[in-house]
């Protein structure tokens, strides 16, 4: 007899209150590829997450926050295609942050390689150097970019904040196990993008 699948309680913040001296906004790969319906690894959800992370990204940017981008950037015979097919080939459009995320003259993008923001970039060093606890995360493929880039941070003893409705996955149940992995396994805060404040 088969059982019902039990989905596990995730734990949601009503509010989080930041320093901005030590947060940063990091948004994992908001590009056409993904997020336009033109792109090789198109995401539906992607485009309804912009609204939230726009709010974030003028909200971080008002306190004085730091804002970061990953970007996807690969190579034209990237292994990764193997398990993936070809997208995000660096310098194409596919590859370009989203016209209505494009980042500033002051924000710091990360081209990255793997999964992880962390792996082989200059993610770690920078944060270090600009004084960075913690990271509030938002983007998309969230159970792998996402998830993978949580999961580094948490390892390092970043703290994780992640707005539930800045992030966008393949599947409903993509989402959900991003959102529990990063509560149960992480220790992040999950909270709404409208109930993270700086104080």
């Amino acid at each position: 007899m088969k059982k019902e699948l039990v989905t596990p309680e995730i734990n949601i913040s009503e509010e989080v209150r930041l320093d901005p001296r030590t947060t940063a906004l990091l948004i994992i790969d908001m590009q056409n590829d993904f997020v336009d319906e033109r792109g090789k690894l198109y995401v539906p959800q992607a485009k309804s997450t912009i609204p939230s992370i726009r709010r974030l990204i003028d909200l971080t940017r008002k306190e004085g926050g730091e804002v970061i981008y990953t970007q996807d950037w690969h190579l034209k015979d990237d292994p990764e295609f193997k398990i993936w097919g070809e997208h995000a080939v660096a310098g194409t459009w596919g590859a370009e942050i989203v016209e209505e995320l494009a980042p500033e003259r002051d924000d710091y993008v990360v081209k990255k390689l793997r999964y992880d923001g962390f792996f082989g970039t200059s993610l770690d060093y920078y944060l270090n150097v600009k004084g960075i606890h913690t990271l509030v995360i938002v983007g998309t493929v969230g159970n792998v970019c996402v998830l993978h880039t949580a999961g580094s941070a948490a390892l390092r003893w970043y703290n994780v904040v992640l707005p539930m409705d800045g992030i966008s996955t393949l599947t409903e149940f993509d989402y959900y196990a991003t959102l529990r992995q990063v509560d149960f396994l992480y220790k992040g805060k999950i909270v709404k993008s409208e109930s993270i404040a700086f104080k």
